[in-house]
């Protein structure tokens, strides 16, 4: 199974240009392929990524505003068109719905799958999603209008990995041994001498999260939420030189971001949903690195590893 990764689609805010896409973000973790808003331009920079549409199963959209979802309708129609006939699931703000609604009954279009939506309403911490392998909860953000962030973390397993280094040295073993010892039992050998488990194989792997912080103001309270996640992405609409404007828009600055970033003891932070007025990305990274060494400013089309 590939590792945990993040696949930047769009990492911009409000308007697209030729360089620039809004934001849109691939999460691979557990082998669910989870698509993080949808803004436009988003199926062409699947593409260009090699993300296979068929693959994206869960959307989540963290508000309603435009640089968020306006790619999404244009998805949906995409997925109709290739025939797909597996469901969508899509976790937004009450409204997305209809949005979606009235242009398919405009356009005269029946889809050949069905969506199920799940309206976000809450502003606390909420379970949104839940399976074996992870759990997905919508963080309450700070904006002009009702608006999620999304922490997905990977759920613990008692299943150990073997080591096929030392199983090899022991003569005869059967299927059944190999489950017995994932499942944490000692070996047993034909002449009655025990083998412990740890001789044979590894602890099981780390659990993995990720935090998605954007759209939101500099707000403190989502520091409890997002505690020792492995990455963060916050946004950093603004340098802090516009620290007034940030605060005015329902935005932060990327010395903000750091700072919580900081405070939560994220492992590495990722910042993005910079606004075009700045087109060097290496000042966000320069400011935010004074407060948090672990930093990166994120970038179209390049993937992050949750675990480097």
């Amino acid at each position: 199974m590939k590792k945990p990764s993040l696949t930047i689609l769009g990492c911009h805010s409000s308007i697209p240009t030729n360089k620039f896409y809004p934001t849109a973000q691939i999460l691979e973790m557990k082998g669910f392929s989870f698509l993080i808003d949808c803004g436009e331009g988003t199926q062409v920079q699947l593409k260009k990524a090699k993300i296979k549409f068929n693959k994206i199963i869960h959307i989540f959209i963290s508000h309603l505003h435009g640089d968020h979802f306006f790619g999404l309708i244009g998805l949906l129609s995409t997925f109709h068109l290739l025939g797909r006939e597996k469901s969508v699931s899509i976790y937004a703000p009450k409204g997305l719905k209809e949005i979606i609604d009235v242009h398919f009954k405009w356009s005269y279009t029946k889809l050949k799958y069905c969506i199920d939506y799940i309206e976000l309403s809450s502003k606390k911490l909420e379970r949104i999603m839940e399976n074996e392998k992870i759990e997905v909860f919508s963080i309450p953000l700070k904006h002009r209008i009702y608006t999620n962030g999304f922490l997905f973390r990977e759920k613990p397993s008692n299943i150990r990995k073997l080591n096929m280094k030392e199983i090899q040295k022991i003569p005869t073993i059967k299927i059944v041994d190999y489950k017995n010892l994932k499942l944490g039992k000692d070996f047993k050998t034909h002449d009655g001498k025990i083998i412990p488990n740890w001789k044979l194989t590894f602890d099981p792997p780390k659990i993995l999260s990720y935090a998605f912080c954007s759209d939101t103001s500099f707000y403190l309270p989502i520091i409890e939420h997002i505690k020792y996640v492995d990455l963060l992405y916050h946004e950093s609409t603004f340098l802090k030189k516009e620290e007034n404007r940030a605060m005015n828009t329902g935005h932060s600055t990327a010395n903000q971001a750091a700072y919580i970033a900081k405070e939560a003891q994220v492992k590495k932070l990722l910042l993005g949903h910079y606004s075009n007025r700045f087109p060097n990305l290496k000042e966000f990274e320069k400011e935010a690195k004074k407060i948090f060494l672990n930093v990166e400013a994120s970038e179209p089309l390049k993937t992050y590893y949750l675990e480097e």
